[in-house]
């Protein structure tokens, strides 16, 4: 694996491929190495700029990967160009296939209680050698223990997080630190994805790196995150200056 990291505002990045991603998490899975993978674009860094002990918890991640346009292009500007982005639901949708084919299992957390259910039954249609550990909806009680007993009784290959930034990351860090297997991974909003209540931009946009537009054209409430883009540009465009 090429150990390179990429710093971007203080979130180092790790210079892979997804298909170097997926081989490395494949691994690690396959050893049993618990593993904590952070899907990064400039909204979580920007956050992680402003919140100290959230830039403590992406800090102590086992990778980051660029999950976002915005830091293909960032990386570019300061001369230390990543080689691809990741999209984050890519990977997931590569991890359950993977999964499948080797009859790993996988917990699900995170999204309304109907959306979750509904993403575990299509993920058991699409995936039926998938083993399906467990799943819970992300409206629960942070200082009960009983999540993370099952996740923790259920020993899972996979767990993904699903409740957005800066919860999902900080539960992965502070409530499951002491599970010591499996791939733990925010993925914000798939579950909608997964459960078809939020459709992905057309193939054609993806490949223009246009989601992010797509998005909002089709949820016009996005409009003051997207506002975390140009001032994330700004900032590396400062640093380009400063070099």
């Amino acid at each position: 694996m090429n150990d390179t990291k990429i710093d971007i505002l203080n979130v180092k990045f790790n210079s892979v491929t997804k298909e170097n991603m997926l081989n490395i998490l494949t691994n690690r899975i396959e050893e049993e190495k618990r593993t904590f993978l952070v899907t990064a674009n400039p909204e979580i860094v920007m956050y992680a700029n402003s919140d100290p002990e959230y830039m403590r918890v992406i800090q102590k991640a086992d990778y980051v990967i660029a999950d976002g346009i915005g830091i293909i292009i960032g990386s570019k500007i300061i001369g230390q160009p990543l080689p691809e982005r990741i999209p984050g639901f890519e990977l997931m949708q590569e991890l359950l296939k993977k999964g499948n084919e080797a009859n790993w299992s996988a917990y699900f957390l995170g999204a309304k209680k109907e959306v979750v259910e509904t993403a575990v039954a299509n993920i058991r249609q699409q995936y039926p050698n998938l083993k399906i550990a467990g799943y819970h909806d992300g409206f629960f009680d942070w200082e009960s223990t009983i999540i993370q007993g099952e996740i923790k009784q259920a020993k899972p290959d996979l767990v993904f997080v699903a409740l957005g930034l800066p919860r999902q990351e900080n539960f992965i860090a502070h409530k499951l630190a002491d599970i010591d297997k499996g791939l733990f991974i925010g993925v914000g909003g798939s579950f909608d994805v997964l459960a078809g209540t939020v459709k992905r931009a057309p193939v054609i946009w993806q490949k223009l790196n246009l989601e992010w537009l797509y998005r909002l054209l089709k949820q016009p409430s996005r409009w003051r995150r997207m506002l975390v883009l140009p001032q994330f540009l700004i900032r590396m465009l400062k640093i380009k200056q400063k070099r």
